[in-house]
């Protein structure tokens, strides 16, 4: 509060200048002048304290609102790490679903193998005993990735440059298509293969056809003579071009001069398999 103190000073000086000494006067004077100097004082301190508690509020304000928008960021916060463990609770029980899954494929598909080589060993065993000692010498029985092939030596089968089965061959077929015939779960690929000396025929163009024809003539002969249903079988025939050694000698000639009867899983049962597999995502 301002003091309105001049007036009064003047009024009180110009009606005691008579009745005080100069003495007096000067004392009340430099008293005035003091307690003037301190209003002034005052006043400036008054007005520094009110513009910084203006500041005060204002930053007080501002702090209130930063409190407030970190209170709303944590809620939002929280409620995005509530919706994501409620959804990665729900990731996971799939995951589990799919991973058991899978493992019941796997398992599946383990015990078809195992069954599936069980029957080969028992297939190529039963083949394997009923060749004579002779007959061993030109079939060579492998199980190679699951699959039995039986490889039969071209002069045991043909005449060489023919394709026509030679009758010495008809034992050996009878045994390999009784073994055919007592597993019906197994589809039959007749593959033919030649040796890389061009041949010269009339009605025979090159060792592509010669194969191909010698395939052709023992699935014809498995299913008319010895009753392997032809829906079964396939011929095809590689050329000189699945060798199983060099043709620089005679001996690699003779070994490359095959047929092969590869007895192998049916291609229906090998698809339901696949599509029996979880579906990936």
């Amino acid at each position: 509060m301002k003091l309105s103190i001049l007036p009064v000073a003047l009024i009180a000086g110009t009606t005691l200048f008579s009745c005080v000494s100069q003495k007096k006067y000067d004392e009340l004077q430099t008293r005035y002048n003091s307690v003037y100097s301190e209003n002034s004082g005052c006043q400036t301190e008054l007005a520094v304290a009110k513009s910084k508690l203006a500041n005060y509020e204002t930053n007080q304000g501002q702090i209130q609102s930063t409190v407030q928008k970190e209170r709303d960021q944590i809620k939002e916060l929280q409620n995005a790490l509530k919706l994501c463990m409620e959804g990665g609770q729900k990731n996971v029980s799939e995951l589990v679903k799919e991973i058991n899954e899978s493992n019941r494929y796997i398992k599946h598909l383990v015990n078809t193998k195992n069954k599936s080589d069980s029957l080969n060993m028992v297939l190529t065993n039963n083949l394997t005993r009923s060749l004579s000692r002779e007959e061993s010498k030109d079939v060579d029985v492998q199980v190679l990735k699951g699959v039995v092939y039986i490889s039969l030596a071209d002069n045991m089968l043909y005449k060489s440059g023919s394709y026509e089965v030679s009758p010495a061959a008809g034992e050996t077929l009878s045994k390999i298509a009784k073994i055919i015939n007592d597993y019906r779960d197994y589809d039959v690929l007749i593959e033919g293969n030649t040796d890389n000396v061009p041949i010269s025929r009339t009605n025979i163009r090159n060792n592509w056809d010669l194969s191909a024809l010698r395939a052709s003539s023992v699935v014809q002969a498995l299913q008319n003579q010895y009753g392997v249903d032809g829906k079964r079988m396939t011929a095809g025939g590689r050329g000189e071009y699945n060798p199983l050694t060099s043709n620089a000698t005679d001996g690699g000639r003779s070994k490359n001069r095959r047929t092969q009867i590869i007895i192998l899983p049916k291609l229906d049962q090998f698809m339901e398999l696949l599509g029996n597999a979880p579906a990936s995502n």
